[in-house]
């Protein structure tokens, strides 16, 4: 199959990008950066330079690559993750609104058959079950800066579904080129304590691992039918349970604990909100329908296993 992969160089496109070619399909991928473009041509994809908020030129590249299905992994988050920048999600709501717009018109004019999108399990409304299956609403009235993500995450779902496509949401992304991995800034803050469990760490994360979700997404180009995925590992957790096993597992001291007045004080209401109140996700639907597995079943062998490699 020819596959378009929009966002080859990100976290997920780095191993998702060679599988594809592994399993036959003949890729093209396209990144913003000259330099990263023979990283692509070296797993023996073509490689095409472009921004997807340029609609013209991504037009003309996805015409060119007549592709038959097109994978959407574009973000454009900060290398750190700082959830007190009012403007965390700015470049990536542009991303997932007019950038999916503009993917979306140039598969139509390829007449590419199939359509899969990243988007992300950790935005389900917090009420009701702590694990949440795909039906569940997306929080809509979240404090910011999250609140515009949501909105944007909504739109571009809205967008894809539309059109028939396939939208994957992915848990808390760990390994190789994440904020987890060795020397990213989760994984720096948690080294030196910056990262505490907001009491009282009831909030529920669903992690998985990179390759995993790529593997999640070679199953999601090939097969399962038009919707939402929950791609998530087998053990949903609260925060008190995973951080200090993450802190572990990093080497560092135990995480300090704190209220949620002080969380809200110093990080804000995000933070808060999230530590004591997120929901995790079922990735029931996946195994069932895409005929996947994660091969990191959960965080607690995996966190390790990430950071030893």
């Amino acid at each position: 199959m020819r596959v378009f992969l929009a966002g080859a160089t990100g976290a997920i496109g780095r191993p998702l990008l060679p599988r594809l070619v592994a399993a036959g399909h003949e890729v093209t991928g396209m990144t913003r950066s000259d330099a990263r473009a023979e990283a692509i041509r070296a797993t023996g994809a073509k490689a095409v330079v472009g921004d997807a908020l340029d609609a013209e030129a991504l037009r003309a590249a996805v015409v060119e690559a007549r592709p038959e299905a097109i994978v959407h992994q574009l973000t454009a988050l900060p290398h750190r993750f700082d959830p007190r920048d009012n403007g965390i999600y700015d470049a990536t709501n542009r991303v997932r609104t007019q950038g999916t717009r503009n993917l979306l018109a140039a598969a139509r004019e390829a007449g590419a058959g199939r359509f899969v999108c990243q988007s992300i399990a950790f935005a389900y409304e917090p009420s009701g079950h702590m694990v949440k299956t795909e039906e569940e609403p997306l929080y809509r009235d979240a404090p910011a800066p999250f609140d515009t993500g949501v909105a944007a995450i909504a739109d571009m779902e809205r967008q894809v579904l539309d059109a028939d496509g396939v939208v994957l949401r992915y848990g808390w992304f760990y390994g190789p080129g994440t904020y987890y991995a060795r020397g990213g800034s989760s994984y720096t803050d948690v080294q030196k304590r910056r990262f505490p469990i907001v009491r009282p760490g009831t909030g529920v994360f669903s992690f998985i691992h990179v390759d995993d979700a790529a593997d999640a997404t070679v199953a999601a180009v090939e097969r399962g039918a038009s919707g939402v995925y929950n791609i998530v590992d087998d053990e949903p957790a609260p925060m008190r349970d995973w951080l200090p096993l993450y802190a572990r597992a990093v080497g560092a001291k135990p995480p300090r604990r704190v209220p949620r007045w002080l969380a809200r004080l110093a990080a804000g209401g995000f933070v808060a909100s999230m530590a004591s109140e997120l929901r995790g996700a079922s990735n029931e639907k996946a195994k069932r329908e895409l005929g996947w597995t994660p091969a990191h079943a959960s965080w607690r062998t995996g966190f390790a296993e990430s950071l030893s490699s």
